[in-house]
């Protein structure tokens, strides 16, 4: 004889009196935030150009008066008052009651041109016209009767973002800085919540690893691994100043992978299709083929069931943004990673949530 779980409660589908008019006087003010939805990026950028931040942070005293932030800036006095009463009505800074004095906050300081935190490299990226205008085309490539539309990157630009790059050097250190902001944040992260991942590693070859951010960042925590920052030739070329046990290596992860105890990967597969997925995974499991402990670290977003994940909006809007500007790519659930690491040949995964957007997953052999 077996329990059985007891039919739930069917939920009420009524209203309640006045929910309709609620729900009605909220929509009239959410759709607002569509119409003009563009003007906070826009004016989050003005900041981050101005150097309004930055000034902030330089500036003797805790506080500065509008006079002397303008002045310091080049500024008219008038048009910064109002860029700062819209990013102050946004808590972005904070100014003190009846004075015209303002000062920085854990979010300003996000804006910063420089520091640990800071996200200005990713937010110039997303807001340059090669990154908007891809946008514009979202409906045509989604469009049923347009299914063998180009992506939108292509679509607006003639190649995809990765040979846009390699032929424009400008845009390709953007995107290499805007990723060094997101390993700022996620490789502590990693470090801290799950040390145990790196137990038993000596070697790791971190694909598509940029400018060696994240292999620096991995090695202060883990100092006894040895790093190979693999990337495309143009990419490692411009890379930062050497690290003590980094090796820079230039290659294409579609053909093949330095050998190492672990493959480290944080958000390069996002960025391909299924297909192109399990092509680079078989290439980074033939690259730890001679290590018994070899395995594969993943650092990505997991789509999930918790609506209430306070990174589930996060994690959704990057789905957008890989629809945009990539030729496939997208933010995958459980299952959906369960699909490309078995195409690829491992047998065994797992996730481990951290305090960022990504999760961790382990595939072994």
């Amino acid at each position: 004889m077996t329990l059985e779980k007891p039919a739930a409660e069917p939920k009420s589908t009524a209203q309640a009196p006045g929910d309709e008019d609620n729900e009605e006087a909220r929509a009239g003010l959410d759709i607002w935030k569509y119409v003009f939805g563009f003007t906070e990026m826009a004016v989050v950028k003005c900041a981050i150009d101005l150097g309004i931040a930055d000034a902030m942070e330089s500036h003797p005293e805790p506080s500065i008066s509008l006079s002397r932030l303008s002045s310091e800036l080049g500024c008219c006095p008038s048009s910064l008052r109002r860029i700062l009463r819209f990013l102050v009505h946004r808590r972005i800074f904070r100014q003190h009651p009846d004075t015209d004095t303002y000062s920085q906050t854990p979010l300003s300081r996000r804006l910063l041109t420089r520091g640990e935190n800071s996200m200005a490299a990713f937010i110039r990226l997303e807001t340059t016209p090669v990154m908007l205008a891809p946008w514009l085309n979202l409906s045509s490539h989604v469009s049923a009767a347009a299914a063998t539309a180009p992506p939108p990157f292509v679509a607006v630009h003639g190649d995809d973002v990765w040979v846009y790059s390699a032929a424009n050097p400008g845009h390709s250190r953007l995107i290499d800085e805007a990723m060094a902001c997101d390993a700022r944040v996620a490789v502590p992260a990693l470090a801290e919540d799950c040390p145990e991942v790196f137990e038993g590693v000596l070697t790791m070859v971190d694909v598509g690893g940029g400018n060696g951010t994240t292999l620096r960042l991995l090695r202060k925590a883990f100092p006894w691994i040895r790093g190979i920052n693999f990337d495309l030739p143009h990419v490692v070329s411009g890379a930062s100043p050497p690290c003590e046990g980094v090796e820079h290596v230039g290659g294409d992860m579609f053909e093949g992978v330095p050998k190492a105890d672990a493959v480290f990967l944080k958000w390069v597969l996002h960025d391909w299709s299924d297909s192109k997925c399990v092509q680079i995974l078989k290439n980074c499991k033939e690259a730890i083929s001679g290590s018994k402990s070899g395995k594969v670290i993943i650092m990505e977003a997991v789509i999930g069931k918790e609506e209430d994940d306070k990174l589930t909006d996060v994690r959704l809007t990057l789905d957008m943004v890989m629809m945009a500007h990539t030729g496939g790519g997208k933010e995958r659930t459980e299952k959906e990673w369960a699909h490309v690491l078995c195409q690829a040949g491992f047998t065994k995964y797992t996730i481990k949530p951290i305090r960022a957007i990504q999760s961790v997953i382990e595939a072994f052999p």
